[in-house]
């Protein structure tokens, strides 16, 4: 049953709290549940395999490390539930096909090998010699190995990253996708221009010092609810806090923390200090804007604003920079970010207060058109007061999923340096591919010209996850073979080739035990620490193996002679695996060493955030200058934002029920300002056609309920990935070639009764 109530106002405390419980007494039982949630991101235990949030050290660290979302993710992998073999002799892959992804999801994990056999309508089990034989066959029969793309998901650990790296270019293409693709790219594009290094240059020490924490197109309570509890700190520490958001989030207007008392009988504590309701796609107008008024603060009172000695000794660009910042059209900022301009004034003021300032962002503003000119602007504003390199300040992305930034350290990228290349043949006595290959959106556009003929996914969802959704599901059924390495089944298992191979893998929390003993993995947070990640649960089924097995099985059968790979020894013993990574990877020299001598996790080094040193192209942080960009609509259009609820974590659907937003029982709503409704002449509550508009092409959702909701004018939103089929892959971010999600020209179209 649909129901929508008013939004909440506040996040986490005793419903978080019995929601966390709830489900995992529901997917695991009591005493499982108590089992995993006491394991998880604790030293000895595994890493969750949501978020990339960073653990507090050892001595700071509360007995629940985690949070509700982490909690449904965890319990979502360790379900007692079961995929039987019954159960595809009785679906077809057809009828699969008709069940939702919520519902797929909720089957169970699967436990052996399962092949879709050319002319087959149903799934059967295959043993693993024949699965890893099927996949060498179709390989082995490409004229070009590029003709093949391997994509890559977050939760992939550092091992199995750099394994699979390792063979796919042993197999002779860059072809590797990833999920980074799809969300941060931007941020790396830009920080690597800038600052040198694609990685945020904050810890969590440092966030909690910050005298300012200004956090932008992200929603902290739902996608990583952990950061609240040290915004929280920051806050006690006399911090001040800004939210810059189109959506008004209850996570950062009242916080009731569920690891303290006050958190449960408390009033909770107020986060944001000011809130500013950003039109959609007006970030780079909001801090060009900022710079503008720090750079006339400067001249009217100076040396009082400004950090020029960092300037001058650390920074190139500023001249440039500053001339072109010197006049701004007060109008045309105030139309492109919908707020007036006493309340930018007012942000700029506490940026001239603080003598130490962190900005924090994610996807809403990494899938926009000008995502990188965005964060590039925003480096801008942290150069201008020396904000990088020292306590309490710096750029702070927020990576979403537990491993994306390990999986780019490991060489999951198409466009990998030759520096890092070079390494890798002398490392294992083979040359591999120097011609760069696709990304994400390149993937689609092979797949929408019939171009890819083998499709392999290591982990993720990729037939929901990317844009374009009819063109995707088309080009992979027309693939010879689909191959999804998976804990359990989603859309992906159904949408696929002439031939199709679901692997089943270990998650985070099963125990892994080979030959030479329990094995553990690594991974890497979003601010740069490694630790290890240890699960302590019986394997779902006697067949199963890791992503590591799984890789070095498909290289002894695909490329057994490429080079010297000792891929059998890999499979057995991990920590042969880390020596070679210490010998390839930037920042991981020694690795296994350190690890053991650190009790099983470090910090890499950042020369940005540690020396402010600057490996960019002048060895200098580097001010860049760019024009005023922003998104007008015509009469009758509006802006959509694609987003996650409270019940998902990527393409993965928890239930059906948004608690923080007031929806429950249906995801096909579309949040929309009243306002915006009554100029439009639609009524809460009726149903629209969302109708996208790119480039003289419209793509269509049906049958979306229309809630009144305090969004930005101008703005809609809608969850995703059920919104993808409004995206096109053919609009992507300037120099990220990110698909942008966020910025659609929409129409909203009454639905005839």
């Amino acid at each position: 049953m649909v129901d929508i109530e008013h939004p909440k106002k506040k996040a986490a405390g005793v419903p978080a709290v019995l929601s966390s419980f709830k489900f995992g007494f529901r997917e695991m039982g009591p005493a499982r549940t108590g089992k995993v949630f006491l394991k998880m991101n604790q030293d000895g235990g595994f890493d969750c395999p949501s978020c990339a949030w960073p653990d507090p050290d050892h001595k700071r660290k509360h007995a629940a490390e985690f949070c509700e979302n982490g909690a449904k993710a965890v319990a979502w992998e360790a379900t007692r539930k079961r995929v039987p073999r019954e159960f595809f002799a009785e679906h077809s892959v057809e009828a699969m096909n008709e069940i939702s992804e919520f519902e797929l999801g909720k089957l169970g994990r699967i436990t052996e090998p399962m092949l879709l056999r050319a002319g087959a309508t149903n799934y059967e089990p295959v043993g693993w010699d024949e699965a890893f034989q099927v996949v060498a066959r179709h390989l082995k029969a490409l004229v070009d190995p590029n003709d093949a793309v391997f994509y890559t998901s977050g939760r992939t650990s550092n091992e199995a990253a750099f394994l699979y790296q390792l063979f796919v270019r042993a197999y002779g293409t860059n072809n590797l996708p990833d999920c980074s693709n799809m969300c941060h790219e931007s941020s790396g594009t830009a920080l690597s221009k800038v600052i040198g290094s694609g990685k945020g240059a904050v810890t969590l020490e440092m966030l909690e010092e910050a005298e300012l924490i200004v956090v932008v197109g992200q929603n902290p309570g739902t996608n990583a609810p952990r950061m609240l509890s040290h915004l929280e700190i920051a806050k006690r520490n006399g911090g001040d806090i800004v939210s810059v958001n189109p959506l008004p989030e209850p996570g950062l207007m009242n916080f009731k923390n569920p690891q303290a008392a006050r958190g449960w009988i408390g009033k909770g504590t107020k986060l944001a200090d000011q809130h500013l309701q950003i039109r959609l796609g007006g970030d780079q107008a909001l801090f060009l804007a900022i710079g503008h008024l720090l750079l006339q603060a400067e001249a009217a009172d100076p040396g009082t604003v400004l950090d020029k000695s960092f300037i001058d000794s650390h920074t190139s660009g500023f001249e440039l920079y500053a001339k072109h910042n010197t006049e701004i059209d007060w109008p045309a900022v105030e139309q492109a970010t919908g707020l007036r301009r006493a309340e930018i004034e007012e942000l700029t003021q506490r940026f001239i207060k603080s003598k130490a300032t962190v900005i924090c962002w994610a996807m809403g503003l990494t899938q926009h058109r000008e995502a990188v000119a965005t964060i590039s602007e925003i480096v801008n504003v942290l150069l201008l007061q020396g904000n990088i390199g020292k306590p309490g300040a710096g750029p702070c992305p927020v990576r979403g999923h537990s491993n994306v930034q390990g999986d780019r350290s490991m060489g999951i990228w198409e466009k990998m340096p030759d520096v890092f290349l070079d390494k890798l043949d002398s490392e294992f006595s083979f040359t591999s591919p120097r011609e760069h290959g696709i990304d994400a959106a390149e993937t689609v556009k092979r797949l929408r010209d019939g171009a890819v003929r083998v499709f392999f996914g290591m982990g993720g969802n990729f037939a929901s996850a990317t844009p374009d959704t009819e063109v995707v599901h088309r080009g992979l059924r027309a693939c010879d073979l689909t191959v999804h390495v998976s804990t359990k089944l989603n859309r992906s298992h159904t949408v696929i080739g002439r031939e199709a191979l679901i692997l089943p893998t270990l998650g985070r929390t099963d125990h892994d035990h080979t030959a030479a003993g329990p094995q553990s993995v690594t991974v890497e947070d979003s601010q740069g620490a490694v630790h290890l990640s240890t699960g302590n649960l019986i394997p779902p089924g006697p067949e199963m193996k890791s992503e590591i097995g799984i890789i070095c099985g498909l290289a002894r059968a695909v490329v057994p002679e490429v080079g010297q790979i000792p891929w059998a020894d890999f499979a057995d013993d991990y920590s042969l695996i880390r020596q070679r990574i210490g010998r390839v990877a930037d920042g991981y020299e020694d690795f296994e060493d350190r690890l053991r001598a650190n009790g099983g996790g470090f910090l890499l080094a950042h020369a940005a955030r540690d020396k402010r040193e600057f490996k960019t192209s002048d060895a200098r942080a580097q001010f860049t200058a760019n024009d005023l960009t922003w998104l007008p609509t015509e009469p009758g259009r509006l802006l959509l934002q694609t987003m996650r609820s409270h019940d998902q974590f990527n393409t993965t659907i928890y239930g059906l029920q948004d608690r923080y937003r007031g929806v429950n029982g249906t995801r096909e709503v579309v949040f929309v300002n009243p306002h915006d409704l009554a100029e439009l002449g639609l009524e809460d509550g009726a149903y629209v056609d969302i109708v996208s508009e790119f480039q003289g092409v419209e793509r269509r959702a049906s049958n979306y309920r229309l809630v009144s909701y305090p969004t930005a004018r101008g703005c809609v939103a809608a969850y995703y990935p059920e919104t993808n089929v409004l995206m096109s892959a053919d609009d992507v971010a300037k120099g990220s070639n990110t698909p942008v999600a966020k910025g659609l020209t929409v129409r909203l179209e009454p639905v005839s009764s």
